[in-house]
């Protein structure tokens, strides 16, 4: 059995909670359990889960702006702000004001697609964390505009209709998060008053022109008006918004259908060159790397109202498939760059930042549908080992295309060695129109999550990062937690509890142990707890919590070696949570970015080229390694920890507090091929006369040229040499 369907049996087979004690504590005094999943039967009651039919929710979203980042993380946000999602305004055609379509309160104008509530999703919610009063009125603007453009019979937004006189709601779906985070910081009714009208403006249109195929992407992304009706139905009870989430799931691209034929898959489509078109191919309706990330999730999403266990199984199935033909890689991510061709799935095949950021956001919401700390695990795997490649260091410019083995950044042609057609491997603030917009969410949708309000009025920590939390709990005491860490590039996390209250206040939190850690331990007040945590579950402590109580978890890093038999038995490398990549030195060419932008950007007169530039990026050492590996692989590495840098960044080649030094030898015929990539991967073991040397390793997301695959040396008749 697979992993990812022993994760699959936890969800739907646990319906109660495993006890690590089994005498009877009196009523106030402390315990601790092991759990799959908090007591599902209760209703929290300050937080606003699933309302009846739906299925009761396992973990509960809190508001944006309850949980504020901390060290590194809020370090990423303050450049995220400083950086191109903060100035994007000044820069993006589809966001300069005049002619606008999204500040037109008919709905006409020039610039009125997905670019916006793009940029704004993650734009309005960073404002509300970091409590910015200029952006958050530069928010304001855009969804007072939102907000006056309903029209009488519900609908809102820029008008975008076929020419077979059907509308296009993709990019609403999109507004519709931005005005949710709205309401959660501002508690502006106008906000439900909207989406209900608008909501039964959609239950009025016939099917047969609701989610029409004539528009691409809004059927295949149903998911995301799925999303929204329900996140209304929790707070209105309106009975309609329950056939309305029926009527989007059924005339949504069917996500878990396994006998689609190339007809009814409408992404882009190509083989490689001699390849025939496998049986495989028709498991998914589409292909198209940000509609999987995204989309895969719609069955889960439904399953809230069908109770049906095949629809979330489905989307475990879509997850494994993907990950199955085209994603047997490290980084959490796979190879679709933009759509997944059979032939390539090497690790220089790469991942739009539109689906990392969109994936990490699926994660998200399934660890509320299902509480499975496996989407928690994969959340900081793509968070903490690819995410962070995707653009510069101070933010200021992004790739469209990042790869695990990516030793080139420039501005040519790859195609076809990658799919796309034009310069989509620079880093260029003007260009990559979508992920230019998209890629905002990202940070600010990951710190939202670190922490979910439960069913039993407590609260969870379901992904880790350095942050606070604050949020009320049990009789409705508000409590603060601080997490002081710096992991995931260090084992532990201290959790201090705040509050002011006197008052009775015992009420459970919830921490996930990761599924790698196999000896994590829990301390409360510098006393061990006596239930002996397991990986992939959680850790329960209910007390009468007080001010100044300290938590103490602490997980043990171990090395791990990965293999990757489907991928010519590639071999990569894992600490903890981060995995690693060849330390390359990396030599930075300034360009100008009108001049290496992709050919649809666009970019508003007078900007300020100077203050925007384009990079492409070199390697400056060799790349071509493969590793020498001990009878226990795991003892081939030495671990380095270095001091934390000064500028509290650490997703360098220089800043990363962490090294791993190694064997390995250079492979010559291993270069640059015909496309201007490296070379694919053959099989391992392989056999090379060079001698033997030793070569560093960095955290993959701070590794903007990598190779996080390597080959293997091997002697003897089964090691091969390379052509």
């Amino acid at each position: 059995m697979t992993g990812y369907f022993k994760t699959l049996v936890v969800v739907l087979g646990i319906a109660g909670l495993i006890s690590c004690k089994k005498d009877e504590q009196a009523e106030s005094s402390f315990t601790a359990e092991v759990v799959n999943i908090p007591d599902t039967t209760k209703t929290n009651q300050f937080y606003r889960g699933n309302r009846m039919p739906l299925q009761s929710s396992v973990f509960i979203k809190l508001p944006v702006g309850a949980v504020k980042p901390k060290g590194w993380l809020a370090e990423c946000l303050s450049r995220q702000a400083d950086g191109l999602n903060g100035h994007l305004g000044e820069i993006s055609a589809w966001l300069q004001k005049e002619d606008n379509a999204w500040l037109s309160k008919d709905g006409s104008g020039a610039w009125g697609w997905e670019e916006v509530p793009y940029w704004l999703k993650g734009y309005g919610n960073m404002a509300y964390i970091m409590e910015d009063q200029k952006m958050i009125e530069e928010t304001k603007s855009w969804i007072e505009a939102a907000l006056a453009s309903q029209r009488e019979d519900g609908n809102f937004g820029p008008k975008r209709f076929g020419e077979d006189g059907t509308q296009d709601f993709w990019s609403n779906m999109i507004m519709l998060y931005c005005l949710q985070s709205y309401y959660e910081y501002s508690q502006d009714e106008r906000v439900i008053d909207l989406m209900t009208n608008y909501f039964k403006f959609q239950l009025e249109i016939p099917d047969e022109k609701f989610l029409s195929k004539s528009h691409y992407w809004q059927r295949i992304r149903g998911g995301d008006n799925l999303y929204s009706v329900m996140w209304l139905y929790n707070r209105t009870g309106d009975k309609f918004l329950l056939e309305l989430a029926e009527k989007i799931h059924r005339n949504t691209a069917d996500w878990g259908k396994r006998d689609n034929t190339l007809d009814e898959i409408n992404n882009w489509k190509e083989t490689r060159e001699g390849t025939e078109w496998p049986d495989w191919f028709g498991d998914l309706v589409d292909w198209h790397n940000v509609n999987v990330a995204q989309a895969f999730r719609e069955p889960a999403q439904y399953s809230q109202l069908s109770h049906d266990k095949k629809d979330l199984e489905a989307t475990y199935k879509d997850f494994k498939i993907i990950r199955d033909h085209f994603g047997q890689v490290p980084g959490g991510m796979f190879g679709a760059d933009e759509n997944a061709r059979p032939g390539y799935d090497d690790p220089r095949q790469g991942i739009e930042t539109c689906g990392v950021v969109e994936q990490m956001n699926s994660n998200e919401q399934l660890i509320r549908i299902t509480g499975d700390t496996f989407w928690a695990d994969h959340t900081e795997e793509v968070a903490f080992n690819t995410f962070p490649a995707t653009m510069m260091p101070d933010f200021r410019s992004l790739r469209y295309i990042t790869s695990p083995n990516m030793v080139v950044n420039d501005d040519k042609n790859h195609r076809p060695g990658i799919m796309n057609d034009g310069p989509f491997l620079m880093m260029n603030p003007f260009s990559s129109r979508c992920c230019q917009h998209n890629h905002g969410q990202g940070w600010p949708y990951l710190i939202e999550n670190l922490w979910m309000a439960t069913p039993d009025n407590g609260l969870a920590a379901v992904i880790y990062s350095p942050g606070t939390v604050k949020a009320k709990v049990a009789g409705g005491e508000e409590v603060s937690i601080t997490s002081e860490t710096k992991y995931p590039f260090e084992d532990q996390l201290q959790f201090s509890i705040h509050t002011s209250s006197q008052a009775h206040k015992e009420y459970p939190l919830y921490f996930r142990i990761p599924g790698w850690c196999t000896k994590a331990s829990v301390k409360v007040n510098g006393e061990e707890i006596e239930a002996t945590p397991e990986a992939g579950k959680y850790i329960k402590l209910n007390r009468d919590w007080k001010d100044g109580d300290q938590i103490t978890l602490v997980f043990p890093m171990q090395l791990k070696v990965r293999r990757w038999e489907k991928n010519h038995n590639s071999a990569s490398v894992d600490y903890g949570p981060l995995t690693f990549s060849l330390k390359i030195d990396e030599k930075y060419i300034e360009k100008r970015s009108d001049e290496t932008a992709i050919w649809d950007s666009k970019w508003q007169e007078g900007v300020d080229q100077a203050k925007w530039p384009s990079y492409e990026i070199y390697p400056d050492s060799p790349w071509n390694y493969a590793l020498v590996l001990n009878e226990n692989p795991e003892d081939s590495f030495e671990v380095i920890k270095k001091s934390w840098p000064a500028n509290n960044f650490p997703f360098t080649v220089n800043n990363a507090p962490l090294v791993l030094k190694t064997k390995a030898k250079q492979i010559p015929n291993w270069t640059i091929d015909q496309y201007d990539l490296a070379g694919e991967l053959q099989d391992s073991p392989v056999k090379s006369s060079e001698v033997i040397e030793t070569v560093e390793l960095v955290p993959m997301g701070a590794a903007r040229l990598r190779i996080s695959a390597f080959p293997v040396i091997g002697e003897g008749e089964n090691a091969k040499n390379w052509e």
